[in-house]
């Protein structure tokens, strides 16, 4: 260790001035929208169910993953804290010739995280890429749906990726050309389906290029550390920009599969946000913790796929057998029974609080559970099945437990169907849905843009998510015919009821995101029932 001398000693003492006085400078600033007085630790630290399966904006289909690329990615447009349109790398966009071309104007500020710039050309590329069979997107579809032109024969293998309908005829603009009108289409460029990568580092890393050290992206925080099944931190971005007005500094994301145990950590003070709650706690919590524990709507449906398919169990393939399961679960209890956290029973799809959707009359919902229940045994005993017995998948959670449980329950008492439950881990749980190694599948859907379609194309033949593999052709034939509908709620009323007449899936509740949220983290958007939410939007106050 070297001798301390007096300028040493000076230097090192003007050094610890400094650091104070930087400190107190943090510790007084305040928001300068709110003028809130703002707390020196910006962190926020949130629990995540699963282990996400990839940060690809191309690749990914997981809710949790969304989360985490959202804030490392940007697409075109972002959302607000009420769920509306507001710029990201572009700033303003037109439509044009019946809303079958958009032009997007991209900021010139826009910056990879290398310091490249952002421009038209990577939304070109990425776009591409989604849709080119050889990157075999999950979400490939949703280019599809998009009505993005050429995109189905793309994907059909029939045309080329250089073919789909998007072009940039400068750095900063982007065209866009449809097949067919669709007036929300700015509003599915928010998913990262559509998001951009960089080109170069995907062609350096190829798979690996997601990995911390590796990733280049556009978004306000880059990917700093990721242990798997553990935990990941992402830290701000300097090249963003917006970044002179992104707050919280750092985010780290801890995989808690038990929800119990991430609520004792919550406790402790290791987490600042902590969702979904214990099934059935969301009362006593918000007794508890009366400023911190939340329940508002969310887009999102939980339901039991059935597989349609030879591999499922071929009763399954009698309607009066699925109509009789769908009749025979009581929603009531597992809503205000289970998890009393202001879920909504459901015996449609689409999800109530969809913007513009109508909610479809539909018979059997009319109908006191008693009435539904000698329904059930009339039509399994028409069927003429015996000793039916059904393997139930669900991915690890003492909810989806708790409810396969008191389902499998309700299907022994009624009908005498036997029900052999099975959990597994994220990832393996959406190959065994995929590979539709199963008989009924805990499902869940959250909209990819607040419009039905979302909800009911995943019931259309082709559609890339539809592990069940219901096939009606009315059903396609009138999804098609809603995307140049002036107004298409009275066919989405239509479909829904074909749905249901089917029993394609079995609707169980509407989503309300039920979550505890420390007082001190502020910037929360509770009124977004897409529950896009934004770390560069948070800040934490001083207490």
């Amino acid at each position: 260790m070297p001798v301390e001398t007096p300028r040493t000693a000076l230097t090192l003492k003007a050094a610890a001035a400094a650091l104070l006085l930087a400190a107190a400078a943090e510790a007084a600033s305040t928001h300068p929208a709110t003028g809130e007085k703002l707390a020196r630790d910006q962190s926020f630290t949130y629990r995540l169910l699963d282990q996400f399966p990839t940060l690809d904006p191309q690749l990914n289909e997981d809710v949790s993953g969304f989360h985490v690329i959202r804030d490392l990615f940007e697409g075109l447009l972002n959302q607000d804290a009420e769920g509306n349109l507001v710029p990201g790398v572009a700033t303003r966009y037109a439509a044009s010739d019946g809303n079958t071309t958009y032009r997007f104007t991209l900021r010139e500020d826009a910056r990879w995280s290398n310091g490249d710039p952002v421009t038209a050309h990577d939304f070109v590329y990425s776009w591409r890429r989604a849709v080119d069979p050889a990157t075999a997107s999950p979400y490939g579809w949703y280019v599809e749906l998009t009505q993005m032109a050429n995109a189905k024969q793309i994907l059909a293998g029939e045309k080329p990726p250089e073919s789909l309908g998007v072009g940039a005829p400068d750095d900063r603009t982007l065209v866009v050309k449809l097949d067919r009108p669709l007036p929300y289409f700015p509003a599915m460029t928010t998913y990262a389906t559509l998001f951009p990568v960089h080109r170069a580092t995907i062609e350096k890393h190829g798979k690996a290029w997601t990995a911390p050290g590796k990733m280049v992206s556009n978004g306000a925080y880059v990917l700093k550390e990721m242990v798997l099944n553990e935990y990941h931190r992402r830290v701000k971005n300097p090249f963003y920009w917006g970044a002179d007005s992104v707050i919280v500094e750092r985010v780290t994301g801890l995989v808690i599969n038990d929800s119990n145990q991430a609520l004792t950590r919550y406790r402790a003070g290791e987490l600042d946000h902590l969702e979904p709650l214990p099934p059935g706690q969301f009362p006593a919590l918000k007794k508890e913790l009366p400023g911190e524990a939340k329940s508002v709507p969310r887009l999102c449906s939980y339901y039991y796929a059935i597989n349609h398919t030879d591999s499922g169990n071929a009763a399954l393939r009698d309607v009066r057998v699925r109509r009789a399961l769908g009749m025979a679960i009581d929603r009531d209890v597992i809503v205000s029974r289970l998890l009393k956290g202001g879920q909504w029973p459901a015996y449609n799809f689409t999800h109530l609080k969809t913007a513009g959707f109508r909610m479809p009359d539909i018979a059997y919902a009319k109908l006191s559970q008693r009435e539904r229940d000698a329904e059930a045994r009339r039509l399994f005993a028409e069927s003429g099945v015996r000793d039916l017995a059904l393997k139930l998948i669900y991915n690890t959670s003492e909810s989806h437990k708790q409810i396969a449980t008191v389902i499998g329950q309700m299907w022994k008492q009624k009908l005498g169907v036997r029900t052999e439950l099975a959990n597994f881990e994220w990832k393996t749980y959406l190959d065994i849905r995929k590979n539709r190694e199963f008989d009924i599948a805990r499902s869940g859907w959250c909209g990819d843009y607040n419009e039905a379609s979302t909800f009911l194309d995943l019931l259309t033949t082709r559609h890339g998510a539809n592990d069940g593999g219901y096939s009606n052709p009315e059903v396609d034939a009138l999804m098609r015919r809603s995307r140049t509908a002036e107004d298409p709620s009275g066919i989405y009323v239509e479909v829904e009821q074909i749905l249901a007449r089917d029993m394609a899936i079995i609707p169980i509740y509407h989503y309300a995101n039920t979550f505890l949220l420390k007082t001190d983290i502020h910037g929360w958007p509770y009124d977004n029932v897409e529950n896009n939410w934004y770390s560069r939007s948070l800040y934490r106050v001083a207490e």
